[in-house]
C-alpha cells in the first residue's frame, strides 16, 4: 500500500509539473494573441482611414478640376503643339520630287504607318527630298574639290540652315531641351557639342586641371572656308538632335544620313491623330 501511495504521489508531482508547464504556454500564447488582436485593430484603422482617403482622391480626381482637366490641358497643349508645328511645316516644307524619286519615297513611307519605321521600310534617297525647293547634298560634305559646284554647297548650306531652324523651333515647342544646341545663322548656322574638344581634354589631363569650364566646340552647318570633316560632323550632330524628338514622341529615326527624311517623319508624326491619343 505505501509503494502504491508513493507511486500515486509521484505521479500526482508529474501531472502537477506537467499542468504549471501547460498552463504557462497557455499564457505566453494569450499574449502573443493579444499582441496580433492589437496589431489587427491598429491594421484596420490604419486601412479605413487610408480607404477614405483614397476615396476622397478619386472624387477630387474625378471632378472639374481633377485629372479629367489635366487630361484635358494635356490634350489642349499637344494639339497647339501640332498647330505650331504645322506652320513650321508650311515655312519649311519638306517635299517628294516628281518622278521616279518620288515613287521610292512613297514606297519608303506607306500610308497609313504608325509611328516609327515598320520592317518592310527601304532606305531613303536623301536626294529625292527637297526643304523650301533646294536639294541637301551630302556628296560635297565627304568629298570636295576644285571642281565641286560652289552654288550647290551654297544651297546645301541654306538647306540646312533651314532644318536647323526647323529643329530648334520644334525642340522649343515640345520644350525639349536639345542636346547639341544650335546657334543660328542661316545659311552660316553652327551647332555646338557641349563635350570639350580633344586638345582641350589633353590639355586638361597634362596639367591636371578641371575642364568643366572648357569653351564648347563649334562646328559649322556650311562649307564654305570650312574643313569638311568639322561641317560632317556638324551635319551628324544636327541628325542626333533629329533622333532626339523623334525618341521623344516616341517615333523611330530613319537613319544617321537621313536629315531630310528624319525631318519629314518627325514632322509627319507630330502632325498625326496618334500624337493626340499618346497622351500618358
Amino acid at each position: 500500500m505505501r509503494q502504491k501511495l508513493e507511486s500515486k504521489k509521484l505521479m500526482m508531482e508529474n501531472m502537477s509539473i506537467r499542468s504549471r508547464l501547460a498552463k504557462e504556454d497557455v499564457n505566453k500564447q494569450e499574449e502573443q494573441l493579444s499582441g496580433a488582436v492589437q496589431s489587427l485593430l491598429v491594421a484596420g484603422g490604419t486601412l479605413s482611414v487610408t480607404s477614405r482617403n483614397l476615396q476622397e482622391s478619386n472624387r477630387l480626381l474625378s471632378e472639374e478640376n481633377g485629372y479629367v482637366r489635366l487630361r484635358n490641358l494635356q490634350k489642349m497643349l499637344r494639339m497647339r503643339q501640332q498647330y505650331m508645328t504645322s506652320q513650321i511645316s508650311m515655312l519649311y516644307p519638306v517635299k517628294l520630287l516628281v518622278g521616279p524619286a518620288q515613287e521610292q519615297e512613297l514606297e519608303a513611307y506607306p500610308l497609313g504607318s504608325p509611328a516609327g519605321t515598320p520592317p518592310e521600310l527601304k532606305p531613303v534617297n536623301q536626294g529625292s527630298l527637297m526643304i523650301q525647293g533646294l536639294h541637301l547634298s551630302m556628296q560635297s560634305f565627304r568629298k570636295m574639290s576644285f571642281f565641286t559646284d560652289k552654288k550647290e554647297i551654297q544651297k546645301s548650306a541654306t538647306a540646312l540652315g533651314y532644318v536647323a531652324h526647323a529643329v530648334s523651333l520644334i525642340a522649343s515647342y515640345l520644350q525639349v531641351p536639345l542636346r547639341y544646341p544650335v546657334r543660328l545663322g542661316a545659311s552660316h548656322s553652327y551647332i555646338i557639342d557641349n563635350a570639350p574638344s580633344t586638345e582641350l581634354t589633353s590639355e586638361a589631363s597634362t596639367s591636371g586641371k578641371s575642364f568643366t569650364n572648357a569653351k564648347l566646340v563649334e562646328f559649322p552647318l556650311f562649307l564654305e572656308g570650312q574643313d569638311t570633316t568639322r561641317a560632317a560632323y556638324a551635319v551628324f550632330l544636327l541628325n542626333k538632335d533629329l533622333e532626339q524628338l523623334l525618341n521623344f514622341i516616341a517615333a523611330k529615326s530613319l537613319g544617321p544620313r537621313h536629315v531630310l527624311a528624319n525631318l519629314r517623319e518627325l514632322l509627319r508624326t507630330i502632325q498625326s491623330s496618334t500624337f493626340i491619343d499618346n497622351i500618358i
